[in-house]
């Protein structure tokens, strides 16, 4: 591993581990007999991307697989680096290769910022060995990465940490006397040890930084040092929970709270409301969703879903926070018990499906505008029946459809909620349709197909 870190750097690096054992969480990945971990023992070295939240061990772990191979370490971040610096660590990689005989291993963390020219600059190196490639990403890969980089790259999956496993990293620095703050005689109870190690969200590196941070601000107690409540109420203060605003933990919560309202289930979808909220999730962005779902998920079962639902953004545009968000909160409960039909979804989705596979088809002449003398001379509009003049305004045989389509459904009504009276009005429409076309009353078009 690397030499001692300098004792100015920040506590989270210097109490890296510096061994396997001394790894905190990952087991799934690093437990014996486990894939990487045999490859990390046997020094296959291999590219690889790993994919978790921050504060996981992505950077530790690339800095032991490197040690434990024999690699030279090189790291780049996406966030600064181009492709000259990209370049310049392959030239490097080629140097160390001839003159020292051994591997590179290239970090490139935040991956995912590069672009796709930069990424593509790795994979002529990649694939003739000249480095073993390292990306980390707090981002789905899938949706971030090239597949030609996804294809030469074998992806693991790293966990947020459990909170005993970040109390074990506490622990580990409150007692470490040349990397941590043993030295120091701090003085922490077991509980407040407990509440940082909560606190910090699955994310070691947050927690040491906590840690650090209130051993500056430690009082003086009979026996030395002490981090109590009173120095972690100073230090956590508001503290939110953790939330990526840009990242795959913001789209998972706001799938969990979309899929909660659709599996009608009031109190799991407040509790994903409010877990946004409270992360600071934009209210404006959820009210879009809310109104999203209120369409989607509920449509005409209970149309009312889509008022309400407007209705609370308006009403939280004009109240603001945090008075605003117990009126999203109401549209979010009024959907999750309202009747659920995605009748208006499903049929949009396939309508669309045809207007794109179909092209422009002619508008038949019956319901074409006429304005003028030519269009009407043109047989614009001729035979056209105007509803309102027929009984119940209904023009029994009429096609609305172009004349080579037939008559496609796209809607068909759900039995639940308001949908269930539509879908007997629809079938009775339809019906009388049939009727009219039996005795040759249909005036526009051919014969549905």
């Amino acid at each position: 591993m690397d030499p001692a870190p300098h004792p100015d750097r920040p506590l989270a690096d210097r109490m890296r581990p510096r061994s396997l054992e001394a790894f905190a969480g990952q087991a799934h990945l690093l437990a014996p007999g486990k894939p990487l971990r045999r490859a990390i023992e046997e020094d296959r070295l291999h590219s690889m991307l790993f994919w978790g939240p921050p504060g996981t061990g992505k950077t530790t772990l690339a800095r032991l697989i490197s040690a434990s191979c024999g690699a030279r370490f090189l790291t780049l971040s996406a966030v600064l680096a181009g492709v000259k610096d990209i370049r310049e660590a392959v030239e490097t990689a080629r140097r160390v290769r001839q003159e020292e005989d051994r591997p590179t291993l290239l970090f490139v963390d935040e991956v995912h910022r590069f672009n796709k020219s930069q990424q593509d600059a790795f994979l002529p190196h990649v694939e003739d060995g000249t480095i073993a490639f390292i990306g980390a990403t707090t981002e789905n890969p899938s949706f971030e990465l090239n597949n030609a980089l996804l294809s030469r790259v074998r992806t693991y999956v790293l966990k947020r940490l459990e909170a005993a496993d970040i109390r074990a990293v506490l622990d580990r620095a409150l007692a470490d006397t040349e990397n941590g703050l043993g030295a120091r005689g701090l003085h922490m109870e077991a509980q407040h040890r407990d509440l940082l190690a909560r606190v910090a969200d699955g994310d070691a590196r947050r927690a040491l930084n906590l840690l650090e941070i209130a051993a500056d601000l430690a009082v003086e107690g009979p026996e030395g040092p002490v981090i109590d409540a009173s120095v972690l109420q100073e230090v956590l203060g508001e503290d939110s929970r953790r939330f990526d605003k840009g990242g795959d933990l913001f789209y998972d919560q706001i799938s969990a709270m979309h899929k909660s309202v659709r599996g009608s289930d009031p109190d799991a979808a407040l509790y994903w409301f409010c877990r946004m909220v409270d992360g600071g999730a934009d209210p404006a962005y959820l009210a879009r969703r809310i109104v999203r779902m209120a369409s989607e998920d509920i449509g005409n079962a209970d149309p009312r879903a889509l008022t309400l639902a407007l209705q609370a953004w308006d009403t939280y545009d004009r109240l603001g926070s945090p008075e605003g968000e117990l009126t999203l909160a109401q549209a979010v409960i009024y959907l999750a018990c309202a009747a659920k039909s995605n009748a208006v979804y499903t049929a949009y989705k396939a309508a669309m499906k045809d207007v794109r596979a179909r092209g422009t088809e002619e508008v038949p002449l019956h319901l074409r505008n006429a304005p003028t003398r030519l269009m009407k001379a043109l047989e614009h509009g001729k035979g056209y029946r105007y509803a309102h003049d027929e009984p119940d305004a209904f023009a029994a045989g009429e096609c609305y459809f172009p004349e080579a389509m037939g008559e496609p459904r796209y809607y068909e009504p759900v039995q639940r909620g308001l949908e269930i009276r539509i879908g007997e009005k629809l079938r009775d429409l339809r019906r009388r349709n049939e009727a009219a076309r039996a005795r040759g009353g249909r005036t526009g078009g051919k014969a549905s197909s």
